[in-house]
C-alpha cells in the first residue's frame, strides 16, 4: 500500500489555502473581503494564495458590481472539490496510522 503522505497536494501544504479551501467547501461562494477577515491576512498575501488556487484550477472569481463597488466572490471547482477531498483523506489515513 501507498503511503498516504504521497497522496497530500502540495497547493494545500499552506495554512492560508487549506483554510480558503476549507471556507469553500462548506459555502457555496465567498467574498474576498469575507475571506480577508476570516483568514486575518494582508491583501497582498491573501491575493496571492488565491492565485495560487485559480491557477491550479480549484477555486473561480466571479466578478459583480454591488452598486458602484466590486464585489469578487470565490467558488470552489469541481477538480478543487476532488483535489481537496483527496488531501483530506490522505490526512486522515496518515493520522490513523501513527495513532
Amino acid at each position: 500500500m501507498k503511503n498516504p503522505i504521497e497522496k497530500l497536494n502540495k497547493v494545500f501544504d499552506s495554512r492560508i489555502r487549506l483554510g480558503i479551501m476549507s471556507a469553500l467547501m462548506v459555502n457555496e461562494e465567498v467574498n474576498y473581503n469575507a475571506l480577508k477577515e476570516l483568514m486575518e491576512v494582508t491583501d497582498g498575501n491573501l491575493a496571492s494564495h488565491l492565485k495560487t488556487l485559480e491557477e491550479n484550477g480549484y477555486i473561480k472569481t466571479s466578478k459583480n458590481f454591488i452598486g458602484r463597488k466590486t464585489n469578487t466572490t470565490y467558488t470552489v471547482t469541481k477538480a478543487g472539490e476532488k483535489a481537496f477531498k483527496e488531501h483530506i483523506s490522505a490526512l486522515e489515513k496518515m493520522i490513523k496510522l501513527l495513532g
